[in-house]
């Protein structure tokens, strides 16, 4: 049998996952997401009501080509590959800062610098979470490979102690395009500014390099700053409103963590733990603000979950954590403590094995289980082009909805034919479709995973059209089973 390499192991292992990620997604249709950054390609703009543009432009040239959802997906696909690359190359440039002249921060020796990349690609591989973020494009999975580029830079930094004018342009076109990819992206900068000041001396603030790459950095976020001034600064308002949240709970925040723990798998977590404990002494302030890639976004995203919050907010960070878990699982493993790691892996991979077949499956059905979170997955095609039909034929001037989280698939699946969100909230429709004319008559989705009853009656009750006249229905089966259903109506006179 060929034996290989850790790096060839991890290259093996990459494009395993890679094929299933393809596989996967060409059998499913657009989430909400998915379709709503697709919609950016179709509309592009400097920026948008809820993200910066990066996230559409990317997507733009394959949008203009192809509808097929598994080849735009090719995009997320490609970046989490090109993020578990960097994951081992941290891992072995951050194994080479520790070997090298920095000895004083290792208890004792490690492994080599490919055991530990390899550990490192595993941890992420076995993570549930990063996987959904390697089928359906999201800002979060722009922002992985550029936090791991930044924090490849400043191990050059730490490593070299100065930067080349190269260096410089390559971290301020880093820092530019994560800015451009979500303005969370600020935490990570806020890390890469910690570990300058973390340094004895400051020599590169009176660098020209550094101001070089501040220009750069800021040259590239001016589309976002342009569209913003222009449109009121509606988007920096709606994300900071988003990211507070509701009312602060300790129950979300219980419930944030325990989610966190089975959506990165304890394995990311056993591994940082090993490192600390095993491979670093703790007053080493270069590796502790290192470890600010990982602690200074969660920690931040952490203590607003009490308001709410998403878990694959913290994505980028736990790409950054796997570096050290590498390190500290490869210590682990050296030491012929294998039991621990093998089972950790073993069930997380089959946990995502389990996952992917759930969702293929389309999910459960059932009178115990309010709602079934896969059926969202399944039918939207078929509505979309069905309701564009039925909007022709009726001579209707768009499609409505009741939310956006209807409105991205409707949009995506019917196009061109406009939609309209009928609630009262301000978000990206209304800057692409306007709001829905008086007088005007419609054709209405209802889905039944998110009814709403049609708004219809006199203008004291609130509601806006003078009445809806059903047409028809579509029925989403998959396996025998009846995962949703589409309801069409004609709303006439809004």
């Amino acid at each position: 049998m060929r034996q290989y390499s850790s790096s060839g192991w991890a290259a093996i292992c990459i494009g395993i996952a890679t094929l299933v990620h393809f596989a996967l997604g060409f059998a499913i249709e657009f989430s909400v997401d998915e379709a709503h950054y697709a919609l950016y390609a179709q509309h592009l703009a400097w920026s948008y009501f809820d993200h910066p543009p990066l996230v559409g432009w990317i997507q733009w040239p394959v949008v203009a080509l192809t509808n097929s959802e598994g080849i735009i997906r090719l995009i997320p696909e490609l970046l989490w590959a090109i993020s578990c690359i960097l994951v081992f190359q941290v891992t072995m440039k951050l194994h080479d800062f520790l070997q090298g002249r920095h000895t004083g921060y290792l208890t004792s020796a490690l492994p080599s610098a490919n055991a530990c990349g390899l550990m490192a690609v595993l941890a992420i591989i076995a993570a549930p979470i990063p996987h959904v973020l390697a089928i359906g494009l999201l800002p979060d999975t722009l922002l992985a490979p550029l936090s791991l580029g930044l924090m490849l830079m400043a191990l050059r930094w730490l490593t070299k102690d100065h930067f080349t004018i190269a260096d410089w342009m390559i971290t301020g076109a880093l820092l530019g395009f994560a800015g451009l990819s979500k303005y969370t992206a600020f935490f990570t900068a806020m890390t890469l500014l910690f570990i300058f000041l973390s340094q004895p001396q400051k020599p590169w603030m009176t660098k020209a390099g550094f101001w070089l790459a501040m220009c750069i950095g800021f040259t590239l976020i001016t589309p976002v700053l342009f569209w913003n001034w222009a449109n009121d600064w509606i988007s920096f308002k709606y994300q900071i409103a988003h990211g507070a949240g509701s009312e602060w709970l300790w129950s979300r925040l219980s419930a944030y963590l325990g989610i966190q723990v089975l959506a990165y798998g304890p394995l990311l977590i056993f591994g940082a733990y090993l490192f600390i404990k095993n491979c670093i002494r703790s007053n080493y302030f270069s590796v502790l603000a290192l470890l600010g890639f990982f602690a200074i976004p969660f920690a931040i995203f952490t203590s607003l979950s009490g308001g709410g919050g998403l878990p694959h907010w913290t994505t980028p960070a736990w790409f950054c954590l796997a570096p050290f878990a590498g390190i500290g699982l490869a210590k682990r493993w050296s030491t012929q403590h294998h039991l621990a790691i093998r089972s950790l892996f073993i069930t997380q991979v089959a946990l995502c094995c389990i996952g992917f077949a759930y969702v293929l499956s389309g999910g459960i059905n059932s009178a115990a289980i309010k709602s079934n979170p896969i059926a969202d997955l399944y039918g939207w095609k078929m509505a979309g082009q069905k309701a564009a039909q039925l909007a022709q034929a009726t001579h209707a001037e768009g499609i409505a909805v009741h939310n956006w989280t209807l409105g991205s698939r409707a949009a995506w699946y019917a196009k061109p034919v406009p939609v309209f969100v009928l609630d009262q909230r301000q978000d990206q429709f209304d800057l692409w479709f306007g709001q829905l004319p008086r007088r005007t008559n419609i054709l209405l989705i209802n889905w039944s995973d998110l009814t709403h009853n049609p708004p219809v009656g006199d203008q004291a009750s609130g509601a806006q059209f003078e009445h809806c006249e059903p047409l028809d229905s579509l029925e989403m089966v998959r396996f025998g089973r009846t995962l949703s259903t589409f309801e069409f109506s004609l709303c006439k006179s809004w």
